[in-house]
């Protein structure tokens, strides 16, 4: 998708000691969380993290001097000014990484909008088939003593999404400014550790900064489950990674996971 926005550039001077006006500012608002690169180079130019920030980001044209300016003893009304200044031309690439504290990450149909729909007041669109989520839906979690936190569910990742496969780095993208990553991997899996192991993998693949980040297991629909089952699943989880066993639609597990997350974001 390409856009051409144009700015005017700046009006020539004029005669009776005119300065030519500049040209109008043109005012692009975008979300908390855009950044702007260089479409050639890729170089990131403009990160907008504050609301209200404003950034120069290419210069319009200034307007030609007046005739007065360049007036000498000999010609005391010249009928030469200078024309306007033309504006900077780019090409440039704005992208949206969104601003959350937690990420939710796991594979399509794992639970994270049902979660995020129990949790927060946010209404995502639920179905029982992959990919349901095709954009980051935000919500805030309320904790105790009026505290709240902001949680994003993010489109379901596949193996091989850091080249790009399924969603790929459209959804890669939103998880680098996420304090905490919480991987929501349903009870009914085949394979609880590949799952984590997988997603684990693409993330390092994409921006092994990523693997820096706290991370924290919740294994959802785990109203499904009885306390030998859970004994099976905790020794398949990897040992340095906390876990916890929750249940949106049960409403199991949902207070220690807020505390969970609360203590994650706070810690020193």
């Amino acid at each position: 998708y390409y856009k051409n926005v144009l700015a005017e550039n700046g009006d020539a001077g004029f005669k009776n000691k005119m300065t030519g006006r500049d040209g109008k500012d043109i005012i692009i608002e975008v979300p908390l969380g855009t950044i702007a690169r260089d479409e050639e180079t890729g170089e990131l130019q403009v990160e907008i993290l504050e609301d209200g920030q404003e950034v120069i980001w290419l210069k319009g044209g200034r307007g030609g001097l007046g005739n007065s300016n360049f007036a000498t003893p000999t010609n005391q009304v010249p009928e030469y000014s200078q024309p306007g200044e033309p504006g900077v031309e780019g090409w440039k690439t704005l992208e949206l990484k969104v601003l959350a504290d937690v990420g939710l990450v796991g594979f399509p149909n794992a639970g994270k909008s049902t979660l995020l729909s129990v949790i927060t007041a946010a209404k995502p669109k639920i179905a029982d088939y992959a990919f349901t989520t095709l954009t980051p839906q935000l919500g805030m979690v309320e904790y105790r003593g009026n505290k709240s936190f902001c949680i994003a569910d993010l489109p379901g990742i596949i193996e091989g999404a850091a080249e790009g496969k399924g969603l790929g780095h459209r959804f890669l993208r939103h998880i680098e400014r996420n304090s905490v990553l919480l991987f929501v991997i349903p009870a009914d899996s085949k394979n609880h550790k590949q799952e984590f192991d997988i997603l684990h993998q693409e993330l390092e693949n994409y921006n092994p900064e990523m693997l820096q980040k706290d991370f924290l297991i919740a294994i959802s629909k785990s109203d499904m489950l009885d306390d030998e089952l859970r004994k099976e699943i905790s020794k398949e989880l990897p040992k340095n990674v906390p876990h916890l066993f929750i249940s949106s639609v049960a409403q199991k597990g949902l207070i220690e996971l807020k505390d969970a997350l609360w203590e994650m974001l706070n810690k020193q």
